[in-house]
């Protein structure tokens, strides 16, 4: 049976997963060696049980990150934070020092081509944190792999070793539990 691979992408820019698909013909290395059971990048809408290896690009920044942040953990027995702003909150952190009334006031109020209106209920959008953080301020991460974003060849050398139960030799990836 193959290792079962997951991608999630949490509050970033989507960078780090396309550095993965700039992996380009080691794609196809890579999908006969695992079955991806959930990613940005497949049409799969339920996180699955029983993940051999997951890759999480993204700060937490919203209460859906927070809850997909747990279900991720209970249900992976190994967590890759992806990026840096899944490691150090990077980029998406940048928000914090404003409040999360100031960002939807500047985003709905003062950006707004149409009817100026933060939304009141969030069914349209998540509800932000106080702080976007890295991932292993919420879970238990099992290594980091850095990079704005990761290069293509990391990525390759990173997931290449995982999935043979490997922790991976690279500058970028560090274990944090053992």
């Amino acid at each position: 049976m193959k290792p079962r691979l997951a991608t999630v992408w949490l509050g970033g820019c989507s960078g780090c997963h396309m550095s993965f698909l700039d992996m380009d013909e080691r794609l196809i290395e890579l999908a006969s060696k695992v079955e991806v059971v959930f990613s940005p990048i497949a049409d799969v809408k339920t996180f699955p049980a029983d993940v051999d290896v997951t890759l999480v690009e993204g700060a937490v920044s919203t209460v859906e990150h927070e809850e997909m942040a747990s279900l991720i953990r209970r249900r992976s027995r190994f967590v890759v934070s992806f990026g840096d702003c899944a490691t150090t909150g990077n980029v998406t952190a940048m928000r914090n020092r404003f409040s999360p009334d100031e960002i939807l006031h500047r985003a709905y109020v003062e950006l707004a081509d149409g009817d100026p209106t933060v939304p009141s209920e969030f069914t349209t959008i998540a509800k932000l944190l106080p702080k976007a953080r890295p991932l292993h301020e919420f879970v238990r991460v099992d290594a980091f792999l850095h990079g704005c974003p990761p290069t293509a060849d990391e990525i390759w050398l990173a997931v290449s070793s995982l999935v043979e139960g490997r922790i991976p030799e690279l500058p970028n990836v560090y274990q944090r539990y053992g």
